[in-house]
């Protein structure tokens, strides 16, 4: 997930900051957890704070010439480029438009950055710059600048791509990550999970007998017909790195409440289940890419899972937990025998390398 196009989780800022002090940076600095929310708390966010940049959401939210505008972009090296359900082009384009979506933002225009390792393949360039234009067609949203780099053979990974994008804040809606409020019900638009097996599933030496697909799409009609049917939702956030659990923490740290989930009530595919059991993984922390998190007045929680569930994709809509008075940032896990697990922020690094 991120925070002002820094990937990571952040809580509500406070004095003093603290002090970053490890001497090399590690995968799990962006990984979406602890080590991510050291790395933009204590390093990135003193250098460039703003006040656009300390409301902490999926993009920047800027007042232009009485215009509200979202700003948002992110990087991609995903490996492997290609995995069932989509690829790297297909991604970048999702994973921008999303961020703008949980900004609740139409998109105006994307950009796309390329950089290349020497030797890469131009029919794997060639499928992945028409999997991107087709991904933004559908949208629809318009590609309309970008910049290309090309690295020597071997200072590279094949190919990275960062996409930024631009959109306009629906008129009336109002939705940031420090807008959850006691009482507030918790929705989920899909099953969790998706994303992060399928990509391990297409990894080298570790490929599994599944039929798995990442849930990689563009969220936008879902987003569309909720906002519709509930204009006052508080707050969006897609769950990428760190997943589920991550997304709750931030929430709940920036919003200062707690939250509450059921176990069972989170929607996880059986085979998702099954694979995460054999390699060792907690489903709730697993990336998706074309689900969200919406926390919305409980008045309006069954309205709103209806209007995602007659959305193609929304059909697993559901509500899952609610938002409490708190400690500000505790997250429970109501398990199916009654007890309460606490969850955190992603510690380490899960999955490296799954957008």
């Amino acid at each position: 997930m991120k925070i002002n196009g820094f990937e990571g989780a952040i809580g509500a800022l406070s004095c003093p900051l603290p002090v970053f002090e490890d001497s090399i940076v590690q995968l799990a600095h962006g990984g979406g957890g602890r080590k991510s929310a050291q790395l933009i708390e204590s390093m990135f966010v003193p250098a460039f704070a703003s006040p656009a940049l300390e409301a902490l959401g999926d993009g920047a939210l800027l007042d232009v010439a009485g215009t509200r505008l979202a700003f948002s972009t992110d990087s991609f090296v995903v490996q492997p480029v290609f995995f069932p359900g989509g690829d790297i082009g297909s991604l970048a384009v999702h994973g921008t438009v999303n961020d703008l979506a949980m900004c609740g933002a139409e998109p105006v225009a994307l950009s796309v950055a390329f950089v290349l390792e020497e030797g890469f393949p131009t029919a794997d360039l060639r499928r992945i710059v028409s999997s991107m234009a087709a991904a933004a067609s559908a949208c629809p949203v318009p590609i309309v600048t970008g910049d290309t780099k090309v690295v020597d053979r071997g200072k590279g990974d094949g190919i990275y791509v960062n996409t930024s994008g631009i959109g306009r804040v629906r008129r009336g809606i109002d939705v940031g990550p420090r807008r959850a409020r006691p009482g507030d019900a918790v929705l989920v638009s899909g099953p969790v999970g998706d994303h992060g097996i399928a990509v391990m599933s297409a990894r080298s030496g570790l490929e599994m007998e599944t039929s798995l697909v990442s849930d990689s799409a563009c969220v936008l009609p879902l987003v569309r017909a909720m906002l519709d049917a509930v204009p006052s939702t508080r707050t969006l956030r897609d769950p990428t790195r760190g997943g589920l659990a991550t997304a709750l923490c931030e929430i709940a740290l920036s919003s200062g409440v707690g939250v509450t989930i059921d176990e069972a009530a989170v929607p996880v595919r059986p085979e998702v289940r099954a694979a995460c059991e054999l390699l060792g993984f907690d489903p709730l922390y697993v990336a998706c890419e074309g689900r969200f998190l919406a926390i919305v007045p409980n008045e309006g929680a069954d309205r709103a899972v209806a209007a995602l569930r007659a959305v193609s994709g929304g059909e697993s809509a559901c509500r899952i937990g609610e938002v409490t008075t708190g400690p500000a940032g505790r997250v429970l896990l109501r398990t199916g025998i009654g007890s309460h697990r606490r969850l955190e922020r992603l510690s380490g690094e899960q999955l490296p390398r799954i957008c």
